[in-house]
C-alpha cells in the first residue's frame, strides 16, 4: 500500500539489526513517493534528507538479457509497440550460484540464499543444499541445532563444513539435547573444520557411521554429559581425524570401532574421562597425539585391530589439574594392546607419564610399568621416553582449547618424522620448529615435538603486500603476508588469516598468502593476521595485523543497444512524465544479461535528454546521497542532445538528476558494462577512420545504412571499439544508430541531430569481422565523421588494460583547478591546456604495496563552456603529436559537452582548442585504465 517502504523500490532498506544498508531488492511500493519512502528511512537513521520533489516517478527493475529488457511486476507500462514480455523475477529461496554457501546467526534473515550477502540462519539448511565441490563457510554465533549430512562430495570435489574462525568461535549443538551434534551417516568425501561442538546429550557429540574419506580438521568437541567425543563405526573407511581438542567431562575422547579401517588420528589432544579406544578396527594409525585421561585409559586398542601404530603420542593418565597416583592404578594404563590386536602393531616414540601409577603398557594382556622391561619383552617403545611431560595448562579449558608444554618438557625435539600419519603442523596449525637450547634427538628434522603441539620462537613482522595475479583476470589479486619465523621450521606453514575487504568474513589459510578475485573495480584491501593459537582464542589477541591494497580494474562486455529507460513512454518508471526542475529519478538494473548488478562496477548508457524547457545539465551518479558535481549531459532549451555515459553503478541503481530550472525527458540505452569478466582494453592515439565529406565519399542517403570497415586496423578477435562519431550538414533533423555489422538494426540511438547541426557523440559498439554498421534514421542526406580511441579484444591482442571507476571534477579553466601551469581564465585561440588524471593513491592511512597503477588511459566528460568562436576541441595524449581528430564540436556561446576516451601520456592528457576564440574548458573524469599486472 502507498505510504509504505516493502520489497519492491529505491533501493534503501534497515535491515535485521536495524543499521542502514543499501538494498537494490528493498524498493518503495509502486505509486508511493520515492522521497517519502527515502525520508522515513532517514528519520530512522537520524538523517534529514535534503528536500526535493521527485515528480513522483517510482522504479521499476529491470533486467536485460539476451532476450531483451524485462520488466518485473508490479510495472505493466512498456514502450509502445515494443512487444516485451513480462517475467517474474526468480524464487529468492534458490539455492545462491557458485561454489560457496554462507551462514550466519546474526546477519540472517528471511528469504536467504546462502550467499555471503544472505546467509543461512542454520547450518543444516546449507547442507540440505550442499553439492559437491561446494564449501558451507559458518560465522561465529552459537547455533542451537543438531546437523545430519546426508549429502556426499567427491575424491575429487569433497564437500566441506568450515568455520569461520578468525574473529570468533561458530558453536553448533550449543543447549542441545538430541544426539549428535554432528551425524555422518552412509556420505563421503565430507570435512568438517574448525567448529566448536557442543552437547548436552549422551549420545556422542560426532558420529561418524558407515562413512568413507571423512576428515575431521581443527574442532573442539566438547561436552560435560556426552559419553563420547567421536565415534567412528560400522565400517567406516578412511577416516582422518587431525587437530581435534577433546574435553569431557564424563565420556571418553573418542572411539574407532565395529570393522572401520585404515583411520587416521594424528595431531589431536584430549582430556576427558579416558583417551581413545580402538575396537575391531585393523590399520589405525594413532601418532602425534596428547592424551590426558582422569585414571582411565589413555590408548586402548581391542579386538581385531591388527596393524595399529601407535608413534610420538603423549599420554597421561593422572589427570593433570588433580596430579597424583591414582585409587586404582590397574585402571589407567597409558598404552595398552590386546593379545588379538598385537601383530603388526608398532608402539614407539612415544612419552609417557608414570605419576598415575598405572602400568606404562599393557601388551597381550602383560602389565609393564618400565619402558626397558616392556621394549626387552616386546622390541616395542624402544625411543618411547617415560617421565613428566611438564604441560602448560592455559588452554585447556577453552571450547577449542590446546595442552601447550613448557620449555623443560621432554617432548620438545624427540619425535620420529618419519612416523606414519604425521602431519604438517600442530593442532594450532604451527610448524615444527627447532628450538636451539634443545638437542635434536628425534628422526627426520630431528626437531619435531611429541605430542600434539609444537614449541614456537619469535616472529618478526614484516610488510604485507598484495599484487594483481600476472596472467590472471583483471581483478584476481595474491596476498602475501610478510612474517619471518626466528627459529628454524620445517616449513612455512601456519594460522594465517586474510580478510579482503569486498568480504564480511575471513578466511584462514596455512600458507602466508591467499588468491581472491574482487568483484568490483577500484581500491581493493586484505587485511592480514597470522594467530599463535591458530585462531582457537581471538581474546588472546591476534600476533600481527595488517592492511595493505592495491588498485584493480574492469573488462568490458559490449551488449547490443537496450533501452532501459525513457520517460516519455513509462520505460524504466510508472508514468509518462518529464523530470522535474532539480529533481531525480532512479534506474534499477538488478542484472545485464545474468550478471547481477553487484558484479558490475560500471555500466555503459547513451543517454539523451529531449524536450528540454531549460539550459541545463543532467548528472548520472550511482548514491542518492552523494551527488557529484560532475555533469553529464549539456542541454540547451528545446534540443535533443546526446552523451556516451559510463556511470559506476551500486546495488544495481542509478540516478538521474536535472539540473536545469524547466523539466526535461531522458532516454538511456545501455552498451555494455565493466565486469571481472570480459574484454581488455587497449586505447590508440586518436585515429580519423571516417569521414563522408573527403574523397569519393558522399554523404549518407536518407534511411540508408553504411558499413565501416575496420579490420585492417584491429585484431581479428576484438570484441568492440570506441569511436568519436560527428554528425554535421544534416539536410533534415534524424538519428543515427551504430550496430554491429550483419546484425538487426536495435531500438536505440547513438546521435539526434537536427537540421545543419554538428554533434559529435562516443560510442562504444562491438564489432563482426572489424566491422561496423551505421544506419541514417531520417529522410534527409548527412555527413559522418569518426575518430578510433581504442578497441576491446583479449590479451593476446594487446587488450590487456581494465577499467577502474573514479569520478571526479578534475579541472575548470573557470577557476584554474587542474589545469597545469595555468592560471584561471579560458584556454586561448590555438591554444594547449595539460589535464593529469587523478587515481587510486591510498585509502585512509593504508597505501598500495607494491605502487598503485597510474592510469593508461582517461574516460572523461569534456565540457566546453562561454566560447567566443565556433570550434573543435581535441584531446591526445601529453607528448605525443597532435592528430586530425575531434572530441567536442562547439559554437559561439553555447556549452556543449562529450565523453571521450583518451590515451594518457604519463598520466595526462592535453586539451587543443582548435578555435579563433577562446574557451573556457571543463573536464570530469569518470573512471581510467590501468595496464595488466607485471
Amino acid at each position: 500500500m502507498a505510504g509504505e517502504c516493502s520489497p519492491g523500490g529505491d533501493g534503501r532498506g534497515i535491515d535485521q539489526s536495524g543499521d542502514p544498508v543499501i538494498q537494490a531488492a528493498l524498493l518503495p511500493t509502486v505509486g508511493m513517493d520515492i522521497r517519502s519512502c527515502q525520508v522515513m528511512i532517514d528519520k530512522l537513521r537520524g538523517r534529514y534528507v535534503r528536500r526535493r520533489r521527485l515528480a513522483g516517478l517510482a522504479v521499476i527493475p529491470l533486467i536485460i538479457g539476451a532476450g531483451g529488457l524485462v520488466g518485473l511486476p508490479p510495472a505493466m507500462a512498456a514502450a509502445p509497440g515494443a512487444g516485451r514480455a513480462l517475467a517474474v523475477a526468480p524464487s529468492v529461496n534458490q539455492a545462491a550460484a557458485g561454489t560457496e554457501l554462507y551462514v550466519s546467526k546474526d546477519r540472517c534473515r528471511s528469504g536467504a540464499t546462502g550467499s555471503e550477502q544472505a546467509p543461512f540462519c542454520t547450518v543444516s539448511a546449507a547442507a540440505a543444499l550442499v553439492q559437491p565441490g561446494w564449501t558451507v563457510l559458518v560465522a561465529p554465533g552459537n547455533y542451537q541445532e543438531t546437523v545430519t549430512i546426508t549429502r556426499s562430495g567427491t575424491q575429487e570435489a569433497p564437500i566441506t563444513f568450515r568455520a569461520l574462525a578468525v574473529a570468533g568461535t561458530a558453536r553448533v549443538g550449543w543447549g542441545m539435547d538430541a544426539g549428535s551434534t554432528f551425524n555422518l551417516l552412509g556420505v563421503h568425501d565430507v570435512v568438517i573444520a574448525d567448529f566448536a561442538l557442543d552437547s548436552l546429550s549422551s549420545a556422542p557429540v560426532v558420529t561418524v557411521d558407515k562413512s568413507e574419506r571423512i576428515t575431521l580438521d581443527g574442532n573442539g568437541i566438547y561436552s560435560s554429559s556426552a559419553s563420547l567425543g567421536l565415534r567412528i563405526t560400522n565400517e567406516s573407511r578412511d577416516v582422518t581425524v587431525t587437530r581435534q581438542y577433546f574435553r569431557l567431562s564424563a565420556g571418553a575422547a573418542m572411539a574407532v570401532e565395529a570393522g572401520s579401517l585404515n583411520t587416521v588420528v594424528a595431531g589431536n589432544q584430549g582430556y576427558a574421562r579416558s583417551g581413545l579406544t580402538v575396537t575391531d578396527a585393523p590399520n589405525t594409525v594413532v601418532t602425534g597425539n596428547t592424551w590426558v585421561s582422569r585414571c582411565r585409559l589413555g590408548i586402548d586398542v581391542t579386538g581385531t585391530s591388527s596393524g595399529a601404530s601407535i608413534r610420538n603420542n603423549i599420554v597421561a593418565t593422572n589427570d593433570v589439574l588433580n596430579l597424583g597416583a591414582c585409587k586404582v592404578p590397574a585402571e589407567a594404563p597409558a598404552i595398552a594392546v590386546d593379545g588379538s590386536s598385537t601383530m603388526r602393531t608398532v608402539v614407539d616414540h612415544n612419552l609417557l607419564d608414570p605419576s598415575s601409577g598405572g602400568p606404562l603398557y599393557v601388551w597381550g594382556g602383560t602389565a609393564y610399568t618400565a619402558r626397558d622391561a616392556f621394549a626387552a619383552a616386546t622390541g616395542q617403545g624402544v625411543h618411547d621416553l617415560v617421565g613428566d611431560p611438564r604441560f602448560d595448562l592455559a588452554g585447556i579449558n577453552k571450547l577449542r582449547g590446546w595442552l601447550a608444554l613448557l620449555p623443560d618438557s621432554p617432548a620438545i625435539d624427540s619425535a620420529d618424522g618419519s612416523a606414519p600419519g604425521a602431519i604438517a603442523t600442530d593442532i594450532l596449525r604451527n610448524p615444527y620448529t627447532d628450538d636451539p637450547a634443545v638437542s635434536n634427538s628425534g628422526t627426520g628434522s630431528g626437531y619435531r615435538d611429541r605430542g600434539g603441539w609444537e614449541r614456537q620462537g619469535p616472529v618478526e613482522n614484516g610488510q604485507p603486500q598484495i599484487r594483481r595475479v600476472v596472467g590472471g583476470g583483471s581483478t584476481d589479486t595474491l596476498a602475501t603476508g610478510a612474517t619471518t619465523r626466528v627459529w628454524p621450521t620445517e616449513s612455512n606453514q601456519g594460522a594465517y588469516g586474510f580478510r579482503f575487504s569486498d568480504q564480511t568474513n575471513a578466511i584462514i589459510t596455512q600458507l602466508p598468502q591467499a588468491e581472491h578475485r574482487f568483484r568490483r573495480a577500484g581500491m581493493s584491501c586484505a587485511h592480514y593476521y597470522l594467530s599463535p593459537n591458530g585462531f582457537r582464542d581471538v581474546s588472546l589477541g591476534i600476533g600481527y595485523g595488517a592492511e595493505t591494497c592495491t588498485v584493480v580494474g574492469t573488462q568490458y562486455t559490449a551488449v547490443t543497444p537496450k533501452r532501459v529507460l525513457d520517460t516519455r513512454a513509462a520505460i524504466g518508471v510508472t508514468s509518462r512524465s518529464a523530470l522535474a526542475s532539480f529533481s531525480e529519478v532512479p534506474l534499477s538494473i538488478p542484472e545485464i544479461d545474468g550478471v547481477p548488478a553487484a558484479d558490475i562496477s560500471a555500466v555503459v548508457l547513451n543517454v539523451t535528454v529531449t524536450e528540454p524547457t531549460a539550459n541545463g545539465f543532467l548528472k548520472v551518479y550511482e548514491d542518492f546521497y552523494q551527488v557529484p558535481e560532475t555533469s553529464s549531459v549539456n542541454f540547451v532549451a528545446r534540443e535533443t542532445v546526446p552523451n556516451l555515459v559510463t556511470a559506476p553503478m551500486r546495488d544495481g541503481l542509478l540516478w538521474f538528476r536535472n539540473e536545469s530550472g524547466g523539466s526535461v525527458h531522458v532516454i538511456a540505452d545501455v552498451q555494455g558494462y565493466y565486469s571481472a569478466d570480459g574484454s581488455g582494453f587497449r586505447p590508440l592515439s586518436p585515429t580519423r577512420v571516417l569521414d563522408t565529406r573527403t574523397g569519393t565519399a558522399r554523404p549518407m542517403a536518407p534511411n540508408g545504412d553504411l558499413r565501416l570497415d575496420l579490420s585492417g586496423r584491429l585484431p581479428a578477435d576484438a570484441t568492440a571499439v570506441i569511436l568519436n562519431v560527428t554528425v554535421t550538414q544534416p539536410t533534415t533533423a534524424g538519428v543515427l544508430t551504430l550496430y554491429p555489422d550483419g546484425t538487426a538494426v536495435p531500438v536505440a540511438s547513438n546521435l539526434n541531430f537536427v537540421t545543419g547541426q554538428t554533434i559529435p557523440n562516443l560510442v562504444t559498439v562491438p564489432v563482426v569481422g572489424g566491422k561496423v554498421a551505421l544506419r541514417n534514421a531520417s529522410s534527409g542526406t548527412t555527413h559522418v565523421i569518426a575518430d578510433l580511441a581504442g578497441y576491446f579484444g583479449s590479451a593476446a591482442s594487446g587488450a590487456t588494460q581494465s577499467y577502474v571507476p573514479y569520478a571526479t571534477r578534475i579541472a575548470d579553466s573557470r577557476s584554474g583547478t587542474g589545469l597545469i601551469g595555468r592560471t584561471a581564465g579560458p584556454i586561448e585561440k590555438q591554444g594547449v591546456a595539460n589535464v593529469r588524471a587523478p587515481y587510486y593513491t591510498t585509502q585512509s592511512i593504508y597505501s598500495c604495496m607494491p605502487s598503485c597503477p597510474t592510469p593508461t588511459a582517461m574516460v572523461a566528460n569534456l565540457t566546453v563552456t562561454a566560447p567566443t568562436t565556433a570550434g573543435v576541441l581535441t584531446a591526445y595524449p601529453y607528448l605525443e603529436a597532435r592528430p586530425a581528430a575531434s572530441n567536442v564540436n562547439f559554437v559561439a556561446g553555447e556549452t556543449a559537452s562529450n565523453l571521450a576516451v583518451v590515451k594518457t601520456g604519463e598520466a595526462t592528457v592535453s586539451l587543443y582548442n582548435n578555435s579563433s576564440g577562446s574557451t573556457q574548458v571543463i573536464v570530469d573524469q569518470a573512471g581510467y585504465f590501468i595496464g595488466a599486472a607485471s
